[in-house]
């Protein structure tokens, strides 16, 4: 199947939608997500699809605002009157039901099998935003009570920490759950007791039947004595793993499988990599169970979890009934899709930098805030996009295109630009005398100049040099103008200053790097590029610099070469 005359019109329409709602050109990720929503019968198309957006884009950018503005008009006036006359959606966080007089507290809750993700941020950024605005409590709470499925990372509990500080998120209090299992051990004995836990043997297979038969399992209906019995043996190690599961006993008969008997611990000896906790248990909670008690003693107020958790809140609920306490208030909120990386997974990701397909949690096509922070986007930004979202049960996708965008407005005025030339070529100019030339470090922002020593010969990109042909005039930014007169070798001779010609004779500008320049090498989530940049971008190590015509980037190290990461246009 291939797209349609229909369908290319469809692409174009939203291209230039897009271009005049934000008055730049469009980024694939943004116009695929509308494209997509719309057309239904093109997702099955994504690959044939992506190409035609990538043509369609190409074509946007070399247009002018004046000229997006006429052809939306001309081709769908319709989604002309659509922006002005559609609302911008709530933005912002709503309010939380506060009793009069109540501390809020909140928590984040991660499994330390990695560092936070993008998806994982969304939750730090939200509940230390509340709690700040409600003079409360942020605590960070590592669940860290599955050594084997999802073992924990050593380097993750610092990892989130650290970002966190760095999100502006400071944890009031932190608590590791493994150093904790005594508390859960003494709860799990007071249900046991209370004849509200048991503990069952059958195989997972068996105890399904009887779950989906909504009949009770043989060992349901054990006395608390022996129940007891049985719970000591486990903590003791004398069960194998899987052979034993202490149950919660809910509504056997409940019309929802999930909510029947649900695990509240199993057995794994498998010892935990905190060397204070090490093999020291062989008995550990499951999420549900440990989440409950710990929201408790931890006095949450509110909670904010996923929609798909809906589940986990109603089995928690019996634990507080028969433990006489009340729910913390409850807001769920729905899933958060970027086009540019689909599902976050932690686990995945920690399997693919294993396998070697990534160089690290910092690798700048990962979704890891490490990531992000080594690209050059900025904690305020990541904040704004964040609180921006919101808070509400639909699912949300979005481009990253919207983080560029905020962080944009940050580094744009503190960026010093400089010429970086990837996969350079030289170009040997005539009728010329060596020279200094100090463009500007800023087009708006009075912060001095560069100097740039310029002799018979500059580097340009490749890229430009195959457009060339004899006779070719053209601009050296900030330099002078050039007519070529061979493409091989390349040569051209300088002819003239003037900048009124470049307009009147209607001349591409483009960028080029001195012959005394320094190497540079820019990671970014679409491949590595080399190049040459200006010397002076050595001295802008930790800081985020706007490379002319490329993007900007962050100065990652200035040693044998430069290294840089790149941020984003």
């Amino acid at each position: 199947m291939t797209l349609t005359d229909d369908d290319k019109k469809t692409i174009e329409k939203y291209a230039l939608q897009n271009a005049v709602k934000y008055g730049q050109a469009p980024q694939i990720g943004a116009v695929m997500g509308r494209v997509m929503g719309e057309c239904a019968h093109l997702r099955p198309m994504a690959k044939e699809v992506g190409p035609v957006i990538q043509e369609v884009l190409a074509e946007v950018a070399k247009e002018t605002p004046e000229e997006w503005q006429a052809r939306l008009e001309a081709i769908a006036p319709e989604l002309i009157e659509e922006l002005n006359t559609k609302k911008e959606p709530d933005k912002g966080l709503k309010a939380l039901d506060v009793e009069e007089g109540q501390q809020v507290v909140m928590r984040f809750a991660p499994n330390p099998n990695g560092p936070p993700t993008l998806g994982s941020t969304r939750g730090i950024v939200v509940n230390s935003e509340y709690v700040k605005k409600y003079g409360g409590k942020f605590i960070i709470r590592f669940d860290d009570t599955d050594p084997q499925t999802k073992r924990p990372m050593m380097e993750a509990y610092d990892w989130y920490v650290d970002d966190c500080k760095w999100l502006g998120a400071d944890p009031d209090e932190i608590v590791i759950a493994s150093d904790r299992i005594p508390m859960y051990y003494d709860y799990a004995r007071k249900l046991i007791e209370m004849g509200k836990a048991y503990v069952c043997f059958c195989d997972g297979a068996d105890f399904k039947k009887f779950k989906d038969a909504k009949e009770a399992c043989p060992h349901r209906d054990l006395s608390p004595q022996e129940n007891l019995m049985h719970w000591d043996k486990m903590l003791a190690g004398e069960y194998e793993e899987k052979s034993a599961v202490l149950r919660i006993k809910t509504d056997i008969t409940h019309k929802d499988p999930a909510l029947r008997d649900f695990g509240a611990f199993r057995i794994v000896k498998v010892p935990h990599p905190r060397p204070e906790v090490d093999d020291k248990y062989c008995v550990w909670p499951l999420l549900d169970f440990e989440g409950a008690i710990e929201d408790h003693e931890l006095g949450m107020t509110h909670i904010i979890r996923g929609k798909d958790l809906m589940d986990s809140e109603k089995r928690q609920t019996y634990i507080y009934n028969y433990l006489g306490w009340e729910y913390p208030k409850t807001t769920h909120w729905g899933r958060v899709k970027m086009h540019e990386f689909g599902k976050f997974s932690t686990s995945a990701l920690r399997k693919s930098i294993e396998d070697g397909e990534y160089s690290g949690w910092d690798d700048p096509r990962l979704p890891t805030l490490r990531a992000m922070r080594r690209r050059g986007i900025l904690p305020e930004a990541i904040r704004k996009f964040f609180i921006e979202m919101g808070v509400g049960e639909t699912d949300v996708s979005i481009s990253m295109d919207t983080l560029y965008a905020e962080n944009r407005k940050l580094v744009d005025p503190i960026a010093n630009r400089y010429f970086f030339v990837w996969d350079p070529v030289e170009i040997e100019i005539t009728d010329t005398e060596p020279c200094t030339v100090n463009p500007s470090l800023h087009p708006t922002e009075d912060r001095g100049c560069r100097e740039i020593d310029v002799a018979d010969k500059v580097y340009i990109c490749s890229e430009d040099a195959e457009k060339f042909q004899v006779g070719s005039k053209l601009r050296l930014k900030d330099l002078f103008n050039v007519e070529i007169t061979s493409t091989e070798p390349l040569q051209a001779k300088h002819i003239g200053d003037s900048i009124e010609s470049v307009k009147k004779e209607k001349m591409r500008i483009i960028h080029w790097a001195p012959m005394d320049g320094v190497t540079v090498k820019v990671m970014s989530p679409d491949g590595e590029f080399t190049g040459i940049g200006e010397k002076q971008v050595t001295t802008e190590l930790d800081k985020i610099v706007q490379f002319e015509r490329f993007g900007f980037c962050r100065i990652d190290s200035v040693d044998d070469e430069v290294v840089a990461y790149y941020t984003h246009k």
